[in-house]
């Protein structure tokens, strides 16, 4: 097994779980859940472990060892937690039995919900205790959210964390996605363009949204089984399975090459594709989860002129395209000195996205959206065009200042088999049309009026009503019953997802289940709606503009 290719071994992972019957699974992890708001305090920090020690018995004491180790082990491995760790990242122990759990960029924790009434007093007393100075204002955010409640729900939100994952949930539906867009892609080379278009918006755009949400999944280490498998707060059955799998050959070598494993999966299952998601993942999305909002940082100039290896922010690159952002405008290209004493300048400044917003109208949905729509388009064909060039030059130019091994060399490396991978599609159906498709297929669930449009738009904004006034909420979900969650594969839970960022996709619904008061009650949101308000007029990014409480 040592031997195999990373595509062969990514392909004996995907027919691993195979004969297991997901539907009732899928059924019950997006099932609507009905919640009621009820007061709640933030509890402190419980670090008895450290203390109570001494009054263990021996017996007690190994356990106790045996689980820490375990929770060592399965940071080191977890590619969310270990490669953006701050190392001076506090602990929290929450209760002898669990293992204890970082709080670091990559899996902010919680301060108290909007809907619960505690005060401002007692929230920023406890936020002066836990929050890290390099997090940005919304990450605090998350970050207390997270400690609160983990200190009143641990032993139902840990295992969720520690102890869940995809393998036989993700990885098939992964393997179903892509199959179905390369079949797709194929036959669409004997389709009418009308028909192109209409099957790309469903269910082609279903399948590449898929992929983006399981391929985010691998980013986060939440798709393949985790070293803490048990859990002392989970059933003797589910034990029972957790222990059986860790005997097995297949566990024992996801375990032992887990990190390469979730690369893998996150390379090669990212095509096929037009544009692809691989890089913005690799690059931009873990530091998304502690700079959004951030003005020093998510901002366009600082994006493209950045000399480090890792966006500052990705979800910048498309954020821009319906909110408004602070700092300066890139990207900014140099102008040939043989043509500077004709433009009598030397550079020039130009922004896709910036160009778009400045033409919104102030309660125009209609042109607002249209609007968006045209410069994502034009945009993502740009996309197209500069992976062929990346591919070509081995340099990707929208960043000229990036390190050249660290960056460069890795999008010259994943444009070429992206490409490659469509020239095939290509070559073999001699049409351009399977490369449509998949433009198509990649673009159109982000804009209007497609149902996922909703969750899209609306992730990061600047929410004061729903707060009651009391401060800026900086993320939001969609609750639109269990067919859109099934539909966007979880991507909905937004706010879920950045208060546990390695929880998988079909567990995060159950946190509004287990501590109700942190998240809106309801599954009636009503797309439309969503949609026309927010093209209305356009919100600063996670709000860059307004305080957070």
């Amino acid at each position: 097994m040592r031997n195999r290719s990373g595509v062969q071994l990514l392909i004996g992972l995907y027919l691993f779980p195979a004969s297991i019957c997901h539907s009732r699974c899928l059924t019950e992890a997006f099932a609507p859940v009905r919640t009621v708001s009820i007061p709640t305090t933030v509890a402190s920090e419980n670090r008895r472990l450290c203390r109570r020690r001494d009054h263990l018995s021996n017996k007690e004491r190994v356990e106790c060892r045996e689980k820490l180790r375990t929770t060592e082990r399965f940071l080191e491995m977890s590619p969310s937690a270990s490669s953006i760790m701050n190392p001076k990242s506090e602990v929290v122990i929450i209760d002898p039995l669990t293992p204890i759990t970082p709080i670091t960029p990559s899996t902010p924790s919680p301060s108290p919900s909007p809907s619960a009434s505690t005060s401002s007093k007692s929230t920023t007393s406890q936020s002066s205790v836990v929050m890290s100075t390099n997090l940005s204002s919304a990450a605090k955010w998350h970050q207390n959210r997270r400690k609160a409640m983990i200190s009143m729900y641990s032993k139902k939100i840990l295992p969720l964390e520690q102890s869940s994952h995809g393998l036989f949930v993700g990885l098939p539906l992964l393997l179903v996605s892509n199959f179905a867009l390369i079949f797709m892609s194929i036959k669409s080379a004997s389709w009418s363009i009308p028909k192109i278009i209409l099957l790309a918006f469903f269910p082609g755009s279903m399948f590449s949204l898929w992929q983006l949400q399981i391929l985010h999944d691998a980013l986060h280490g939440a798709l393949l089984p985790k070293p803490s498998l048990s859990s002392p707060s989970a059933s003797l059955a589910s034990n029972e399975i957790a222990n059986r799998m860790k005997k097995s050959r297949v566990a024992k070598f996801i375990m032992k090459n887990r990190k390469t494993l979730h690369q893998n999966i996150l390379f090669w299952g990212s095509m096929p594709s037009a544009f692809g998601y691989y890089l913005y993942l690799y690059f931009g999305h873990l530091t998304h989860h502690k700079s959004f909002g951030d003005p020093s940082k998510a901002s366009l100039a600082t994006l493209f002129d950045s000399n480090k290896k890792n966006f500052e922010d990705g979800d910048v690159l498309f954020v821009a395209h319906r909110m408004k952002l602070k700092g300066k405008v890139g990207p900014t290209f140099p102008i040939p000195q043989s043509l500077q004493k004709l433009t009598n300048m030397k550079q020039i400044t130009m922004s896709i996205s910036k160009t778009g917003l400045d033409k919104w109208k102030e309660g125009r949905y209609i042109r607002n959206a249209f609007v968006f729509s045209c410069s994502l388009f034009f945009e993502r064909v740009l996309l197209v065009v500069n992976d062929a060039v990346v591919a070509l030059t081995g340099r990707n130019y929208f960043f000229p200042n990036k390190p050249i091994r660290g960056f460069h060399n890795k999008c010259a490396n994943y444009c070429r088999w992206a490409v490659g991978v469509r020239c095939a599609l290509c070559g073999l159906t001699r049409s351009f049309k399977p490369l449509l498709f998949l433009y198509l297929a990649e673009t159109l669930w982000s804009l209007p009026p497609h149902p996922a449009c909703a969750m899209f738009i609306t992730n990061h904004g600047s929410d004061t009503d729903g707060n009651d006034g009391d401060g800026c909420v900086p993320s939001s979900s969609v609750y639109a019953g269990r067919w859109y969650s099934l539909f966007t594969l979880g991507t909905n839970y937004h706010v879920e997802h950045h208060d546990f960022p390695m929880i998988p996709l079909h567990k995060l619904g159950q946190l509004r289940k287990i501590a109700p008061e942190f998240y809106r009650d309801g599954n009636d949101d009503k797309l439309w709606k969503i949609m026309k308000e927010t093209f209305r007029h356009p919100d600063f990014y996670a709000c860059m503009d307004a305080a957070i409480n």
